[in-house]
């Protein structure tokens, strides 16, 4: 650690002075370097948010002569993870002498495309629109964030007075405006007239801070919202107790869990009214300090001030007026009453939109709450996916630490709504959106794969997420289990999956697997019945107790999936699939197969049986029969591989090659066929199809349907 290593009490010193040695001289890479270090404390600045940037100076490809460049994180980046890939470099007397094209604030929008013409590196990130804001500074390292702290007294009613006198007049202060082009003339502004400011105060936003090399700007970053926080810290409780104090207990953990398990279907349900939405869940003690405060009504309603807190979490929460400890298990009774609340919100958002909007305003987006609060139980936050649902949590978590500061020094304050407006409705914004890559086939939806550790169930796993969805990977072997979760995480990333330890014939493991898959996704929509076991043994050799075992597995096992998992379907009510991986044994006969054989055809009637008394709740139900899939399958291990070899006369190593030649395509079948089978049900083309079988077998002329 660095000589200069201070004790911070609110926020994390990280500077290694040997990992900073080896980029010595290299200020971009000290640069990304600082970056990461500031984006790996939440205290510091929320994911996705603030800025940081440096100036150096570079040769122009095209003269030769030393320029000044200035390399800023570029748009849509988070510098807790940034690369070089994700810096815009632009000549900075170029950015500079756009002032001399600058037609004033009503004009804003039109500079960002003009940032264009300053680019230094063709093959660096577009810039963002806080480009100017470090451009006309003339700083070599700047930092701009939204820490919590310094926002609360960005956000307070005397923030500016409070900015004057806990810094004196070290850190200058600019009233909100949205970010762009006039603001970063503003801040010019603000340090030539106090010259010898260390940062400056962000009305609303955030703090900008400044140094002549990194580790300066580091150090003077920490510092300054050491500070504030430390001044919050100090005046908590002053003025009474924290947010008028506690208007309502929460439940103990454990009923907090079950009322969310309870719930989070169902609120998924209304908030996937235009799109399907996943969930997250918190119960983090800073969200119940506040959803269970005599202030909550007060100042839930105010919105947040941040303009990177409301573009993520929408003008203000929904807070339901339940019980924490109501009686949840009468799905129709919570949605009549819930459905009064959703109307209402959804009614106030469009009124929103109306009051504010412009004449060339972007249509109305989806009118239901991103955030939804639940006095005594929690925070539920829903977004087209995992980690912008995590993320609006983190940052609604994020004003809540705001509103608490704010209302510890101050009063807290919040934007204006037609400010709120602007930056939603914000036709850079706007075109930022239509710039993203369409949606996957399975975004939005939860998949329940059981045995989904190896195998097939892995490989379907992974063909569900790689097409959007979100997996609960699960298996009876926790280590096997465990492999599979880290290479999810490294595929896919953490808000990718979810684990479970689960063995399908007992009911309480099942329904822990699903109550976890509601915590963390809030629901489930595509079920694969896949796990499953064999035994290949003549009738004389079958025991009670091997015969046992396989109903108990795959029959029973997929009866209490199926009927578990439709109860959270019907609670959403936007309708779900099931899928049971059966075989082809369940249509031929065969030698030494009379117990699995049997259950096999029992799961596949008991696949039409559901798919004919779910339809109207369109839930469809299908089924793929796969034969002699070996690749990475349970079903091979112990005795079957062996059993089969015995009844077919060949040995184990000729299996493979037996299978594929007695098919009529001469194929052998992997588990990524069976993966492929499974998507086509679910994919979007075959959304008006139940009851149906799909043979995955490379063509069994006695399997075929008839």
């Amino acid at each position: 650690m660095s000589a200069n290593t201070k004790t911070f009490k609110h926020v994390s010193y990280l500077w290694d002075d040997a990992k900073a040695a080896e980029l010595a001289g290299d200020e971009v890479g000290l640069l990304i370097y600082r970056s990461n270090l500031l984006g790996a404390d939440l205290r510091l600045t929320n994911y996705g948010g603030g800025n940081t940037s440096c100036k150096v100076t570079n040769k122009d490809p095209l003269t030769g002569h030393e320029v000044e460049v200035m390399w800023i994180k570029g748009s849509g980046g988070d510098i807790g993870t940034l690369k070089k890939s994700g810096l815009a470099a632009l000549y900075v007397d170029r950015l500079c002498s756009l002032t001399n094209v600058y037609r004033g604030i009503e004009h804003e929008d039109e500079m960002v495309e003009l940032f264009n013409h300053c680019i230094f590196d063709l093959n660096s990130k577009a810039p963002s629109i806080d480009t100017p804001l470090h451009g006309f500074l003339p700083f070599k390292h700047i930092d701009h964030l939204h820490p919590d702290a310094a926002i609360a007294i960005a956000a307070a009613k005397e923030g500016k007075k409070i900015t004057e006198e806990l810094f004196g007049g070290t850190i200058g202060w600019v009233d909100w405006q949205r970010p762009g082009f006039d603001l970063g003339l503003k801040l010019k502004e603000c340090l030539d007239a106090s010259p010898g400011i260390r940062g400056i105060m962000l009305g609303s936003h955030g703090l900008f801070t400044w140094g002549n090399t990194a580790y300066e700007s580091y150090i003077n970053t920490l510092e300054v919202i050491e500070q504030c926080a430390e001044y919050l810290e100090q005046n908590y409780g002053k003025k009474g107790p924290v947010f008028g104090g506690p208007k309502l207990p929460s439940l103990d953990e454990a009923n907090r869990k079950k009322q969310a398990v309870a719930l989070a279907p169902v609120l998924r349900g209304f908030c996937s009214s235009q799109t399907r939405m996943i969930g997250n869940f918190s119960d983090d003690p800073r969200v119940l300090e506040f959803i269970n405060s005599n202030d909550l009504e007060r100042l839930a309603p105010m919105g947040t001030s941040c303009p990177d807190h409301f573009l993520r979490t929408k003008i203000s929460p929904l807070v339901l007026e339940l019980e924490a400890d109501a009686d949840l298990n009468d799905p129709v009774k919570l949605k009549e009453k819930l459905a009064l609340a959703f109307e209402a919100y959804r009614k106030m958002y469009t009124e929103y939109y109306n009051t504010c909007k412009h004449l060339n305003s972007p249509a109305i987006r989806d009118a239901n709450p991103v955030v939804i609060l639940y006095p005594g139980v929690g925070m539920f936050t829903f977004a087209k996916d995992k980690q912008t649902a995590r993320v609006a949590a983190e940052f609604y978590t994020n004003a809540i630490n705001v509103m608490k500061g704010a209302e510890a020094i101050s009063e807290y304050t919040s934007l204006p709504q037609q400010e709120a407006f602007d930056i939603e409705y914000w036709l850079l914004e706007e075109a930022k959106l239509q710039r993203m890559p369409k949606p996957k086939a399975l975004s939005g939806r939860i998949a329940l794969i059981t045995g989904s550790a190896g195998g097939i169930g892995k490989a379907i796993a992974k063909k569900f997420a790689e097409e959007g969805a979100v997996v609960v990977l699960n298996d009876m072997n926790a280590e096997r289990l465990e492999g599979a979760a880290e290479e999810f995480k490294k595929q896919f990333g953490k808000d990718a999956y979810t684990t479970a330890i689960l063995d399908v014939t007992k009911a309480d493991q099942i329904e822990k697997a699903i109550s976890d898959a509601v915590l963390a996704f809030g629901g489930v929509d595509l079920v694969v019945n896949n796990a499953g076991l064999s035994i290949s043994k003549t009738i004389g050799d079958h025991t009670e107790k091997d015969w046992d075992l396989l109903y108990d597995v795959l029959v029973k096992g997929q009866f209490l999936v199926t009927q578990a998992t439709v109860a959270v379907m019907k609670k959403q009510a936007i309708g779900g699939d099931i899928i049971n991986i059966v075989s082809k044994n369940a249509l031929v006969s065969g030698p030494n197969n009379a117990g699995y054989g049997s259950a096999k055809a029992a799961q596949l009637h008991l696949s039409r049986l559901n798919a004919a008394e779910l339809g109207a709740d369109k839930i469809r139900v299908n089924v793929v029969n796969p034969d002699a899939v070996i690749s990475d399958s349970n079903i091979w291990a112990g005795g079957w591989a062996e059993g089969r070899a015995k009844a077919y006369g060949v040995t184990i190593e000729e299996l493979p090659a037996y299978y594929a030649k007695r098919t009529l395509l001469n194929e052998v079948i992997l588990p990524v066929d069976i993966a492929n089978a499974c998507f086509a049900f679910v994919g979007g083309l075959l959304n008006k199809s139940t009851g149906n079988a799909l043979n995955v077998d490379g063509g069994v002329a006695t399997a075929f349907v008839r």
